[in-house]
């Protein structure tokens, strides 16, 4: 059974980078995002376009290759986070979140007995085969299942305190385009009210123990959030990348004499 090197490296206060997967549907994008460096990948099943099969496919690569594939559920439900975790993700976000009641439900399906109330399906693929007990695989998921919420609204930002509260959550991953909208602000990811609310976020997590982290767009911005203090950063997306470096080669080939 293989480690969430992610999860653990957090714990050790190192930073982790990883980026958006949503729309190419293959498991050979994990292998290149795994062989340029990235420590993970959250598998985007609220807004894009993936099947169960597919999200599968691409986390039993993931694992395989060092990437750790975290699946972002398109809503709380307990057969959307168990199906995910069944699949192979090491972690799963939850967007959207604004009802401590709800997140604490939420977090318990992540878990199983005591911990909390997840339903054993699991067999050899999810073990890699070896032979270990049930036991042995729950002392295992338990400890390396990751959660992660999202705050994206300015009333999960006024509820931080009590969202951040509830036990269980291991990082935080800001959705700053939602917020940016919630604030009145759409796109402006740099206004002062943008910057106020995610370090706002961001000391709120470091006072409750929880690892600080949001989503980025573009390098500039990636830097600028890992210099205050974000570590489960991610940067871009599979198309956003595709396009942009396939834009800087038809622009770099086309200005050749």
């Amino acid at each position: 059974m293989r480690k969430n090197t992610v999860k653990q490296a957090l714990a050790e206060g190192k930073l982790q980078l990883g980026t958006g997967f949503g729309q190419l549907r293959s498991p050979e994008v994990a292998k290149i995002l795994a062989a340029a460096g990235f420590q993970w990948a959250f598998i985007d099943t609220e807004h894009g376009g993936f099947d169960l099969e597919t999200v599968q496919d691409i986390c039993r690569t993931s694992v395989m290759v060092g990437l750790s594939p975290i699946v972002r559920v398109a809503d709380l439900q307990y057969s959307l986070v168990a199906r995910a975790l069944d699949c192979g993700a090491q972690g799963v976000i939850f967007p959207r979140v604004e009802s401590v009641e709800l997140l604490t439900r939420a977090i318990s399906w992540t878990k199983f007995p005591p911990l909390g109330i997840r339903g054993y399906g699991l067999g050899g693929t999810q073990v890699d085969y070896e032979k270990v007990d049930i036991p042995q695989v729950i002392e295992h998921m338990n400890a390396n299942t990751m959660v992660v919420m999202q705050i994206e609204t300015q009333r999960a930002l006024d509820m931080r305190e009590e969202l951040l509260a509830v036990p269980g959550i291991d990082a935080v991953m800001v959705g700053p385009a939602d917020l940016s909208i919630s604030l009145g602000v759409p796109g402006e990811f740099q206004h002062p009210k943008m910057v106020g609310a995610i370090e706002a976020i961001r000391d709120t997590c470091i006072r409750r123990g929880v690892i600080p982290g949001m989503q980025t767009r573009t390098p500039s911005l990636a830097k600028f959030w890992k210099e205050r203090g974000m570590r489960f950063l991610g940067c871009n997306n599979d198309t956003g990348m595709l396009f942009e470096r396939a834009s800087e080669l038809v622009s770099m080939i086309s200005a050749v004499a």
